[in-house]
């Protein structure tokens, strides 16, 4: 299994990071499909190849190949709008808020999968992308479906693991001497 891999890939001062990337792949009140698509999702956001490799293994014996294609749709979309709109919240002029993105965000109406489950990702990539705004929007969207803080919750730690788990990793490349 690629979640063991990773597990085992980890140094020993990230044990923390090893046991809840355990827990919360293997604990989980989530479908498997909203458990592996979130991870999916979170591992593209990580940016780190070996992760997303590792941890895409694993989903895509969970997920269906339209759900595996939401997921990294999910990645993908967020990706630009996390960026966006974490701008114009940041700026100082208010006003960028208010102005129409013009960006096309077609997948989000028919994602292929249950809204509620691509919203879970998004979530889980806006956590990773530190978009208060997103943040914001998906976790309304799910709550008006109403699907309940504990898992709502579950998306945000697997998240934050599968990232704590990426740059640990990266972290230990940069590290490592260089070989000739």
């Amino acid at each position: 299994m690629s979640v063991d891999a990773l597990k085992s890939a980890l140094p020993d001062y990230a044990k923390d990071t090893k046991l809840n990337l355990g827990s919360v792949t293997t604990t989980s009140s989530l479908t498997e499909q909203q458990l592996w698509g979130t991870v999916l999702a979170s591992a593209l956001a990580s940016r780190n190849a070996r992760v997303v490799r590792e941890l895409a293994e694993d989903a895509a014996d969970y997920l269906s190949a339209e759900a595996f294609d939401a997921a990294k749709a999910a990645a993908s979309i967020m990706a630009m709008n996390n960026v966006y709109y974490r701008a114009t919240h940041l700026l100082s002029d208010d006003t960028y808020g208010t102005l129409r993105a013009g960006l096309r965000m077609n997948v989000i109406g028919k994602p292929g999968v249950e809204k509620v489950d691509f919203e879970l990702w998004c979530l889980a990539v806006s956590a990773v992308n530190g978009c208060g705004q997103c943040l914001d929007s998906h976790e309304k969207v799910l709550r008006d479906a109403g699907m309940p803080r504990e898992q709502i919750q579950e998306a945000l730690k697997i998240a934050a693991v599968v990232h704590a788990a990426a740059l640990t990793l990266e972290g230990e490349e940069a590290l490592a001497p260089a070989t000739v």
